[in-house]
């Protein structure tokens, strides 16, 4: 089945996002930020979907240098995780950034201690979450296939459109992965566009999630743009 994330109707109270959603897939994604920030599960309960969580990512930072806005970055996580426990959802979660690049190591250390802290709140709240591989973003982790060791022992939510923009799509398609998001782009801009519409091989995708068995999630940015990611995935 191929889920569909939130985002594309971003714009709208989520309960309203879920009842377009639902008819058109059984699993969303809910990007848990902006007006679909969840603060409990309550609304969830409403609909007969299951979900994953895209958990807050704009405003916090799990590798900054500044240790109040670490913790509290780990803190809103927790947050995420305990409202996806409810639902019984996976988590997916960005790898946090350095503000210069002499800061690289330092943050590095930072992120390493989030990691060990989310850790705990995953086991604690028995979900499990995944890490999001970025896009040309110089101040991110986790862009290239080589910085994997970074996670330990937590899996990859590989976003096809970022690793296209980092031009090492072919090579993560070759690695484990155990959540995927699709959208595509020309190579340039992380425009979340419809599948069909950029320069991404989703065939080769396609056979990568079949043969990692990974939960596919369409994370494109317009609801028409879903329906037409749809339509072209399933005629693969």
């Amino acid at each position: 089945m191929l889920g569909v994330s939130s985002f594309c109707l971003h714009e709208e109270p989520l309960p309203d996002a879920l009842e377009k959603l639902s008819e058109i897939t059984g699993l969303v994604e809910i990007m848990d930020d902006g007006r679909h920030f969840v603060n409990s599960s309550d609304e969830l309960a409403a609909f007969s979907l299951e979900y994953a969580f895209h958990a807050p990512c704009r405003s916090i930072n799990i590798a900054s240098l500044h240790e109040p806005i670490r913790r509290a970055s780990v803190e809103v996580l927790g947050q995420c995780f305990s409202v996806a426990a409810d639902v019984n959802a996976p988590v997916v979660i960005h790898p946090g950034y350095f503000a210069w690049e002499e800061e690289r190591e330092k943050a590095f250390e930072h992120f390493q201690k989030s990691l060990k802290e989310i850790d705990s709140l995953a086991e604690e709240y028995g979900i499990t979450y995944y890490v999001e591989n970025m896009g040309n973003w110089n101040y991110f982790f986790l862009r290239f296939p080589g910085e994997l060791d970074l996670l330990g022992n937590v899996d990859l939510a590989l976003d096809v459109g970022h690793a296209h923009l980092n031009n090492c799509l072919d090579e993560f398609l070759t690695l484990p992965f155990s959540h995927v998001h699709l959208h595509d782009n020309d190579g340039t801009d992380d425009t979340h566009s419809a599948v069909g519409e950029g320069s991404i091989d989703f065939v080769a995708v396609m056979e990568a999630v079949r043969r990692t068995k990974a939960t596919p999630i369409v994370e494109v940015g317009t609801l028409p743009g879903v329906i037409e990611s749809i339509r072209v995935l399933e005629n693969l």
